[in-house]
Parts: structure tokens; C-alpha cells; sequence
């Protein structure tokens, strides 16, 4: 595909996506976020494709929405990407829910490396990802309140799930800078690199993630996010749903097996 708002690159088993609008510190506009949703979508419909890295061009990750240009209501927007339809004008989530979505429903790891400042629904997308590694310019700013908003883009949700409840309100309420280094001891921040080592280190830890067997990886994701809401209950029975799906890929259940008692890597193909 041919995007002018972001870059595609593939290496290995690795899909990195990055916004590609410097010059506005990768502010999220209606062409970006079309474009971003396009390439993640291809990312997950293509077998070879293990991971996904999410990343800006830059001095940032991304700035937030962009307010240059005409802003659509939060609610106007949805699936339309230009002029708003009868059905983007009844959707619910709007173009900010939808965002929120793109990079939390795809199945298959998604890591936010993090350069530079991630502000509003620019945080909410690091926020949306499975993890987040950062280079030590890496900093947010939740933003809304400033702009006399109250959280969206799946902020409210994401974040007290991540660092809990009153470290979020205190993030959001303030609307105050956090570094890479507090970042890091708040659990925003899974993993803190130099900034020149940040990409190549977010494909290392892709890659931690791509050398198990794929299907198994997608459904370890799905039961995590179904059992972090469920009950106890619930949660083992969807447990036992995930081992069945996962042992749909018979090749690779019989190379994990053999690979153990070979005491080698294995090497798995998702069948």
C-alpha cells in the first residue's frame, strides 16, 4: 500500500507502523487515522505478520488529535473518514472510540514504542497497545482537561487499568508531564532504552513475543483481555475455550512437544 501519513516496514515476523507527520509531532488527523487503520487491519489479516509495532517520526509520538483544520464533533465520525454519513452521525463511539479499538481488539500483539511526547488521544493510543517500551525522551500528557474535555479515546478506561485508579486521576486531573523515568516506575512503561536503541529494541521484544507458536499468542491475548472484567468462573471456563482454539494449530502442538524434549527452539508456522 501507498500511505503519505505513515510508513510501513516489515522485518521478519514484525509489522511497525509509524506515523509519519513530524511536522505537526504526528497529530492524529482524519488521514492518518484512516491510513493507520488500514495498515493495521492488513497487519492482522496476514499470517506472516506475528506483531505489530506502533511508533511516530520525529521528535514525538503523537501530539494528540490535530486541531488545525475543521474538528468534527467526538460523536461524528465513526467509520467515515471525510465528510460525516447518516451512519458515522449515529455511531456512538465516534472517531475517538474507534481509535481506542484499532489498536486494543487486533489479536495480535501490539507494542507502542515511544518517542517523545504522547499527548491526549496520542496517549490513549500508547495506552490501547498490549505494551509500551520507551526511549528516554519518551513523556505524556493525558491533556483533556486543558482543553476543557474530559477523557477520551479510551483514557478512562486504559489508564486506571494500567497504573490504577488514583494514579490516573491524579495524571488527568493535573494533566501534568510525566517523564520516561516516572513513566517507567508508574508502569506506563514496560521496558526504558536510549533513544537511539528504541526501535531496534522494540523489534527485540517483538520478537520475544513472534518465536512462540502465533495462534497461541492471539489467544493468549483474547483470554487476557475477556478475563481482566470476568469472574472467577467465567474465567476458567474461558481459559479452557482458549486451550481448545489454540490447539487448533496441530503442527505446531506437535513441535512444541518435540521441541521440548529436543531441548531446541522450536520453529512454528501458525498451522
Amino acid at each position: 500500500m501507498a500511505f503519505e501519513t505513515i510508513e510501513v516496514e516489515t522485518r521478519g515476523h514484525v509489522r511497525i507502523v509509524t506515523f509519519n507527520r513530524p511536522e505537526r509531532l504526528n497529530a492524529i488527523s482524519a488521514a492518518l487515522r484512516k491510513e493507520t487503520h488500514e495498515a493495521i487491519s492488513a497487519a492482522r489479516e496476514e499470517d506472516e505478520i506475528r506483531a505489530i509495532i506502533v511508533t511516530g517520526k520525529g521528535r514525538g509520538f503523537s501530539s494528540g488529535a490535530d486541531l488545525s483544520g475543521p474538528r468534527p464533533p467526538p460523536a461524528a465520525g465513526g467509520a467515515a473518514w471525510e465528510t460525516p454519513t447518516q451512519n458515522a452521525k449515529l455511531d456512538q463511539l465516534g472517531w475517538v472510540g474507534h481509535w481506542a479499538k484499532l489498536f486494543y481488539e487486533c489479536d495480535k500483539p501490539v507494542i507502542a514504542a515511544v518517542n517523545g511526547v504522547a499527548a491526549g488521544a496520542g496517549m490513549s493510543a500508547c495506552l490501547a497497545c498490549d505494551v509500551r517500551i520507551g526511549g528516554r525522551s519518551a513523556r505524556f500528557k493525558s491533556t483533556f482537561v486543558e482543553r476543557n474535555l474530559s477523557p477520551d479515546s479510551g483514557m478512562s478506561f486504559f489508564l486506571p487499568r494500567i497504573i490504577g485508579y488514583a494514579r490516573a486521576a491524579d495524571l488527568i486531573y493535573t494533566s501534568r508531564m510525566v517523564d520516561a523515568e516516572e513513566a517507567y516506575r508508574l508502569g506506563l512503561l514496560d521496558r526504558l532504552v536510549d533513544d537511539d536503541k528504541l526501535l531496534d529494541a522494540a523489534v527485540a521484544y517483538a520478537n520475544e513475543m513472534t518465536r512462540h507458536p502465533p495462534l497461541a499468542v492471539r489467544m493468549a491475548k483474547k483470554v487476557l483481555q475477556h478475563n481482566i472484567e470476568a469472574e472467577l468462573d467465567d474465567a476458567l471456563k474461558y481459559e479452557s475455550h482458549g486451550l481448545s482454539i489454540a490447539r487448533r494449530a496441530t503442527n505446531d502442538a506437535k513441535e512444541s512437544f518435540l521441541s521440548f524434549q529436543e531441548k531446541r527452539p522450536g520453529k512454528y508456522t501458525g498451522t
